[in-house]
Order: structure tokens, then sequence, then C-alpha cells
């Protein structure tokens, strides 16, 4: 396990949110958010394990804290009568609930998750010659962590019945702006490794 070079003030400022957010979450009997901060856990280990073969960028980092932050706070901050993640941002479509707070984590989240996957796997992409190609692949790698991230909240609505998951059409949303952040972050790539 490392930590590199200006990562400290990253990996203070994680420890210090997990924190914060937890004791809300226990205090409110928040069961849903409190298996999310499972798995924040999870993949801070993840990455601090595998930081020094990967040299995650310390932008990306701060990117996936970030999102942290921002999904934490959508579980814990109310607006109205509901929770942030419920918030309408521009009323785009009433009968989809398009653009929430949700769906702007999700883009968020997963541009930022799909900037990591890329150093994850760039040293296995050198070979490809093709945009094309390398395209494809990291942005498939972005939406499989938008997959994964389904699944982890089907299975809190599995362990804790009374979340603020939706049914088909918000895990549909998820991951049509999962595919929104994982291109953003694809384009953001093209112009910076081209």
């Amino acid at each position: 396990m490392i930590v590199r070079k200006g990562q400290w003030p990253i990996l203070t400022t994680i420890v210090i949110f997990l924190v914060i957010f937890t004791s809300f979450f226990i205090k409110d009997k928040n069961f849903e958010f409190l298996i999310y901060v499972g798995v924040i856990v999870f993949f801070l280990l993840v990455i601090l394990f595998t930081n020094e073969r990967v040299h995650y960028p310390n932008n990306v980092l701060w990117g996936l804290t970030a999102w942290a932050l921002l999904h934490m706070s959508g579980g814990t901050l109310r607006v109205g009568d509901g929770r942030l993640y419920e918030f309408m941002i521009i009323p785009i479509s009433e009968a989809y609930q398009v653009f929430r707070y949700d769906q702007f984590v999700h883009i968020v989240g997963f541009a930022v998750a799909t900037l990591a996957m890329y150093y994850v796997l760039k040293p296995l992409l050198r070979r490809h010659k093709r945009w094309t190609g390398i395209s494809v692949i990291v942005v498939m790698a972005g939406l499989g962590v938008g997959a994964l991230n389904e699944i982890v909240e089907f299975g809190a609505t599995v362990i804790a019945p009374q979340t603020g998951v939706g049914g088909y059409i918000n895990t549909s949303l998820d991951l049509v702006a999962d595919l929104i952040g994982a291109v953003i972050a694809m384009i953001i790539i093209y112009f910076k490794d081209r």
C-alpha cells in the first residue's frame, strides 16, 4: 500500500468525509448508505493497494473523492420534502424524472470512474493504435463499473427494503447517465492523450 506525492490531502479528505457521513448514517439508521460507505471503503483500499502499479493521477483521485462526497450528500441532505438525490435540477421530462441530482451524480461519477479505468487499462492498451477500439474498450469498462453500481443498488434494496432506489426506469436512467459520463471521459482522454 502506497500513498504517492500530493495524495495525502486526498486521502485525508476522503477519510474525514467518510467518518462524518458514517456518523450521520448510523444516527439516522440509514442502512442503504452504510452499505455504500462499505463500497467506498472497499474501492479506496483497491486504489491504495494498486496505486504504485497504476499511477492514478491526483486529479482523477480528487474526482473520485468528489464523486463520493456528491453521493453521500445526496443521501444525507434534505431539499424540500425529499433527499437531495430526488431534487430536480432541470425539469426536462416529468414522465421520466429527468434531469435530477441523481443523474448529475451518475454523469460526474462515471466520467471519473471511466478515467480511472483508463489508467488501469492503459498499459494493456499501448499496443492498440486505433482510438476507436481504445474508446470502445474504455467506455465499456466505465459502463461495467456502472453496471456493478446498479448491482450494489439492487443488493441495497434486498438488505434494506426502505431505500430511495427507484425501479426499472431509475436503473435505466442511471445507465444512460453512466454512458454520458463515460463518453465525456473518453472525449477528455482523446484530447489529453492524443
